[in-house]
């Protein structure tokens, strides 16, 4: 440890400041623009977005809603998840969607989101015909695209909390789903402010993802889940 702080002091010294108006200026400048790169793709989703965030209460009519993984808890979904779940099965029982799409990770045997979130509904009143699962939905954009390219979504209500449903809608938006989305209510503790501050380097990505659209990790077989389950 004490070799370590001396080599931090030493690259503090090293560091020198401008010390003309000109350097400082220049030097401003450099700081001012980096700022502005980072916060780009932050602005570029609220600014998409940002419309088209609404509640449950007044999303307008789409065939299916999609509903983000957002990690299991002893095999249950944890509370941030089942908010979104019980926002969804509210979207059905209003006949604001006729059907589900849950997405989510099951890379592994002993980890699966979508059977999580499908028992969830089904306990919550969403019958089994209308819950249609996607095993692949690694991260936001492959949910995005495979909703689109392999189960033929055009048009959704997305859910997923607040901090998290501008990108949803950003990134849905350029896998070619027609979105508005409903940020699932709740409270403001440490998970919340966490999530909310990984949006402001997610941002980066999926404006990079938004501009090269590439394949899911996992793309495989056009799917009729979502066309059955609208019959």
């Amino acid at each position: 440890m004490p070799e370590l702080l001396r080599r931090i002091r030493g690259a503090a010294r090293r560091v020198r400041l401008p010390r003309t108006r000109r350097g400082q200026r220049r030097a401003y400048q450099v700081v001012v623009a980096a700022a502005v790169l980072a916060l780009a793709p932050a602005t570029w989703m609220n600014t998409t977005a940002g419309p088209r965030v609404r509640t449950v209460a007044d999303a307008p009519a789409a065939p299916v809603a999609i509903v983000f993984g957002a990690g299991l808890w002893n095999g249950e979904p944890s509370p941030y998840l089942a908010h979104r779940l019980d926002a969804a099965a509210a979207l059905y029982g209003r006949g604001t969607v006729r059907a589900v799409l849950v997405t989510g990770d099951n890379s592994r045997h002993d980890y699966d989101e979508p059977d999580a979130m499908r028992a969830y509904l089904l306990r919550h009143g969403v019958p089994a015909r209308k819950i249609v699962s996607d095993y692949a939905g690694f991260d936001t954009w492959d949910s995005c695209s495979r909703a689109h390219r392999i189960f033929g979504v055009d048009r959704a209500v997305l859910v997923s909390q607040g901090f998290h449903i501008r990108r949803a809608l950003a990134l849905c938006a350029a896998a070619g789903v027609d979105a508005y989305g409903v940020g699932a209510g709740e409270r403001h503790d440490v998970t919340w402010a966490y999530g909310g501050v990984r949006e402001l380097f997610a941002a980066g990505k999926a404006a990079v993802d938004a501009v090269l659209r590439p394949d899911p990790q996992f793309l495989g077989p056009r799917e009729k889940g979502v066309t059955e389950a609208l019959r």
